[in-house]
C-alpha cells in the first residue's frame, strides 16, 4: 500500500463510531518506521497539530484509519516532528535518492508498507522525472537498514541501482 494513497482518507473512533478527521500526512522517524499519523489542520497558522500515535491505531485501510477512541489525538508541535512523508520541513517525498558514490537514482515519489510488516516502510518509489515516468515508469527500491535519511537526501548503498525494479502496480497503470 502507498502511503500517497491514504492521504486524504477517514479516522474513526471505533467505540462510538465517529469521523475525527482526516489523515493529511504520516510522521516517521529515521529508521524507516511510521510512528503516527497528521490530520488536518483547523488552524492555519498555529504551529500545534493533532497527531495519533501507531500504537493507537487499530486497523487501517484502503478507506479508513480506525482508532480507538478519541483520547488518541494529540496535540503535537510541529516542530518536534523528525521527519513526514508529504508536508513540513522534513519530508521524505521529493527527496533525492543518491548511493554512496554519488549516483543520483531520482527522487522519492511515494513511499510503500505492507500490513502484514505494520508500520515499517517496505520500499520507495523512485521518479527520474515525468517524461522517463511516462516512457519507462518509476522505479522501486526495496529499503534496507544501511539506507539513511538525510536533511536533504536519502542515501543508499553501493549497487542499488541494479536493485530497481518496476512495480507491477505502475506496470498495470501503463
Amino acid at each position: 500500500m502507498k502511503l500517497q494513497e491514504m492521504i486524504g482518507i477517514s479516522v474513526f473512533d471505533v467505540e462510538v463510531g465517529k469521523e475525527i478527521g482526516k489523515v493529511c500526512d504520516f510522521i516517521l522517524d529515521a529508521h524507516w518506521t511510521i510512528v503516527g499519523c497528521e490530520l488536518e489542520r483547523k488552524a492555519l497558522f498555529s504551529n500545534m497539530v493533532n497527531t495519533i500515535d501507531w500504537n493507537d491505531i487499530v486497523a487501517y485501510g484502503e478507506d479508513a484509519v480506525m482508532i480507538r477512541n478519541q483520547q488518541a489525538v494529540r496535540k503535537t508541535k510541529a516542530d518536534n516532528i523528525q521527519f513526514t512523508y508529504s508536508l513540513g520541513k522534513n519530508k521524505l517525498k521529493d527527496l533525492p535518492v543518491i548511493t554512496e558514490e554519488g549516483l543520483i537514482l531520482g527522487r522519492i515519489s511515494d513511499v510503500y508498507i505492507d500490513q502484514e510488516v505494520g508500520n515499517t516502510i517496505v520500499g520507495l518509489e523512485i521518479s527520474d522525472g515525468f517524461v522517463t515516468d511516462i516512457i519507462e515508469g518509476r522505479k522501486w527500491l526495496p529499503c534496507t537498514s544501511d539506507m539513511v535519511v538525510g536533511e536533504d537526501a536519502i542515501i543508499v548503498p553501493p549497487m542499488s541501482e541494479e536493485r530497481l525494479i518496476k512495480p507491477l502496480i505502475l506496470e498495470a497503470d501503463r
